[in-house]
């Protein structure tokens, strides 16, 4: 027993032993080669990208053709595109908040493949049809517009989407500011904080303005830009009448407390004017999906016993033309219950 506890003893000493000397000496050479090693591609790797003497084989086809294929189609289109045109589409990627994703020369080149897509689509199906010459350039060229505006369609409605999603978050946020402001803190300060703890649209705006300042921007102007990027009548007015309390110096405490009830005051009657155009929404669906299926329950079956045929419909099925009782007034309109089922007893 003791010869076994003494083995089990040495065994375990031995692998402790063996444990530490691979932790303490094997290990540490092996990170500092894979280090080593890591450098050295990633030096190799950044050599090639300055030199431009990567493989073939190792640029993907998106970075290949696609890429350089798409940046020179957007830069044919800057030339040709009226700066007016160029304005208005980055102002509306603006509001829409995916400037950082797309350019407004991007843009205009997704719609144009759009069209073009659109275009080739509606020649390949009405090419073998029977339509003439004239429909089949017509629903081409409307094909090609609908593509062609699908992206605009899109754009605006992202744009619509954000503007009341900022428009919803903005009394929460200037509650905060109130409270916060109140509570000693500045407005640089308390703005902070709200940015640090809250997400959304509203906060990637204050974000944004806070960046600017940072960077030597006037806060009056970040501001006012924020404004614009918004394009929301609530920021526009809370945006001028910090402006207006910073540059006459009063209290801007009670400035956010005004601000913060009256576009509060705002909301709430946004939210009443919306409960007011409920029931005419409603209209459209009721007339199209609700109405028609309630005529059908309602006059089928009516019309059906009225309808003048051979073969006459009733409660127990259908009778023979010839079943018809003859005390009825008006014969040929209502079938004989007796000779549908003789058990019945004959009107």
């Amino acid at each position: 027993m003791l010869v076994a506890a003494f083995a089990l003893a040495l065994s375990l000493t031995a692998f402790l032993l063996m444990f530490a000397f691979i932790r303490k000496v094997i290990l540490p050479e092996n990170s500092v080669r894979q280090r080593i090693f890591a450098l050295d591609a990633d030096n190799q790797l950044l050599a090639e990208k300055q030199t431009g003497r990567r493989k073939l084989k190792d640029i993907p086809f998106m970075e290949r053709v696609v890429k350089p294929a798409g940046e020179y189609l957007a830069e044919s289109i800057q030339r040709f595109t009226p700066k007016q045109v160029l304005a208005l589409v980055e102002k509306r990627l603006i509001m829409a908040g995916r400037i950082d994703e797309c350019t407004a020369p991007q843009f205009i080149a997704v719609c144009f493949l759009g069209a073009l897509t659109m275009w080739l689509l509606m020649f390949y199906l009405v090419s073998d049809s029977h339509y003439l010459l004239i429909q089949k350039a017509v629903y081409i060229l409307l094909g090609g517009i609908l593509g062609g505006l699908m992206p605009v369609v899109c754009l605006n409605t992202m744009a619509q989407k954000r503007q009341e999603q900022i428009a919803c978050q903005l009394p929460e946020v200037l509650d905060l500011l109130c409270v916060s402001v109140q509570a000693g803190l500045s407005f640089d300060a308390a703005l902070s904080k709200i940015t640090a703890r809250m997400k959304g649209e509203l906060i990637r705006e204050c974000k944004h303005m806070q960046e600017d300042i940072r960077m030597g921007m006037v806060r009056r102007t970040a501001m006012k830009n924020m404004a614009d990027r918004c394009d929301v009548q609530d920021v526009s007015l809370f945006m001028t009448s910090v402006i207006q309390a910073e540059r006459l110096g009063t209290s801007m405490g009670k400035t956010l407390k005004n601000q913060a009830d009256n576009i509060r005051e705002r909301r709430r009657q946004y939210i009443k004017a919306e409960a007011m155009r409920a029931p005419v929404k409603i209209v459209f669906p009721l007339v199209v999906f609700i109405f028609p299926a309630l005529f059908v329950v309602t006059l089928v079956p009516t019309l059906l016993l009225m309808a003048p045929t051979g073969r006459h419909y009733s409660i127990y099925g259908i009778a023979p033309a010839n079943a018809y009782c003859r005390y009825w007034p008006r014969r040929g309109f209502r079938p004989c219950l007796r000779a549908i089922q003789p058990s019945a007893k004959c009107c």
